[in-house]
């Protein structure tokens, strides 16, 4: 999906009003006179989505990184551009000192944290990750059962930049022992998730697409959010649409 068709949906949603009943004859009728419904309850989930967004600002920051961190893959982030980098820059600016230091204890979460910041363009600092290490300044070991820590800490490591030792062995650390989990079993969801991670990580992947993919990924997890991903569906679904009608008028 275009980013360009990303952009030109956004604006439109921005126009939508509740009364979209009363508007829906400002857009071309063949796209949004039959959606008027749809892109009024999109708009109503948006709306939900941002109250999360502005009441786990205040909150929970742990709960705060997952909750960015879906927005994004499931390919909705910009519809909260603004929220998401209040947010972070919250974060950055070590307003929780206290949580931030609990958070860098965990794998997962110290990896996460470091991946939404410097995507973001924050200058995080990838010393953090020594903590992880033994004595004569290997990852430990142990870290490698730690499934979700290594994809998470595998992700991390597509925004290191030159000269960053300790990612470049993070790479090669987690890329072993992930294929190590998908070698173990292959036909489960894990595996799934590992072989599409070596392949396209999340750095390299274009947005819709990616989101796509992480659909069902997403719905299997049983803290899922059930109007973030329903939003993130029909939001790709008129995406699709505005896609085809793109293609429609060019070929005519």
């Amino acid at each position: 999906m275009s980013i360009q068709s990303s952009v030109v949906l956004a604006v439109q949603f921005k126009k939508l009003s509740p009364e979209v009943g009363q508007r829906c004859a400002n857009f071309h009728p063949s796209i949004w006179n039959s959606d008027a419904l749809l892109i009024q309850h999109v708009h109503q989930l948006k709306e939900e989505v941002r109250q999360m967004l502005q009441i786990t600002a205040d909150d929970d920051s742990v709960q705060m990184l997952h909750l960015i961190d879906a927005i994004q893959r499931l390919g909705v982030a910009y519809h909260f551009e603004k929220e998401i980098d209040d947010a972070l820059k919250h974060m950055f600016d070590g307003s929780d000192v206290v949580s931030a230091a609990k958070e860098e204890d965990d794998l997962y979460i110290a990896s996460l944290r470091f991946r939404l910041l410097r995507q973001q363009g924050y200058n995080v600092s990838s010393d953090l990750f020594d903590k992880f290490k033994d004595n004569e300044g290997n990852f430990n070991e142990s870290l490698g059962s730690d499934f979700r820590g290594m994809l998470s800490l595998y992700e991390a490591t597509h925004l290191r930049l030159h000269g960053e030792d300790t990612l470049d062995e993070a790479l090669t650390f987690t890329t072993t022992h992930l294929k190590y989990f998908a070698a173990k079993d292959s036909s489960n969801h894990v595996a799934e998730q590992v072989v599409h991670a070596l392949n396209q990580p999340i750095r390299k992947g274009l947005p819709k697409l990616e989101a796509r993919n992480y659909f069902p990924i997403y719905k299997t997890d049983v803290s899922h959010n059930k109007a973030l991903l329903k939003l993130a569906k029909l939001d790709f679904n008129l995406l699709q649409k505005l896609h085809q009608k793109e293609l429609s008028d060019i070929s005519a």
